[in-house]
């Protein structure tokens, strides 16, 4: 099959699947904010309740932070990559006729999988009033994680979306995992 026919068959596989963006690459400060506009333009467009639009565009923004601030990738000693200092991920938004899904994926280091999977788990067993109260507890007990942040995101994404998180980990190699998450966001 020639290059042209594989554009085609990928557009229309964006078009079907109502893909509304879709970025693998380098992540940087700007390029979020590039996303976050083109996003927002984009849910002006298509979605008529400016509380479902504020919903959406706050999980891909804090998604979009997690992705930059907790992207990792262990280069090991013999291993020479060009890109050792890049922030590489995934970004896809799509809608259907139930909401919004927001799905990222970035590597990670493999010995922290364990840290990540039990909080994603213990935000997944709250109910709404559980995560205000988590989400207080966080913001008021001044612990950080590794990279520095509260550990706040991803009890936000879950507070903003409502619904359970979605993730999985796909070992790379002795180091490193490759980290997905999908946010449903629906009305």
């Amino acid at each position: 099959m020639n290059m042209v026919n594989r554009i085609f068959d990928l557009y229309d596989e964006l078009e079907k699947q109502r893909i509304m963006l879709s970025f693998k690459g380098d992540l940087s400060p700007d390029l979020i904010s590039a996303i976050l506009e083109l996003i927002e333009e984009k849910i002006e467009v298509s979605e008529s309740d400016p509380r479902m639009r504020k919903r959406v565009f706050n999980v891909v923004m804090e998604c979009l932070q997690n992705l930059y601030h907790h992207n990792k990738r262990t280069i090991g000693a013999n291993e020479a990559s060009p890109h050792r200092n890049e922030r590489q991920g995934v970004v896809m938004i799509a809608q259907d006729n139930s909401g919004y899904s927001v799905l990222t994926g970035n590597y990670m280091a493999r010995d922290e999988v364990n840290e990540l999977k039990n909080r994603l788990d213990q935000v997944n067993g709250c109910e709404p009033e559980q995560l205000r109260e988590l989400y207080k507890s966080r913001l008021g007990d001044g612990k950080f994680t590794r990279s520095g942040g509260g550990g706040l995101g991803i009890i936000d994404i879950a507070r903003k979306s409502g619904q359970k998180l979605e993730y999985g980990f796909v070992p790379m190699d002795n180091d490193n995992t490759f980290f997905s998450l999908n946010v449903n966001v629906t009305s």
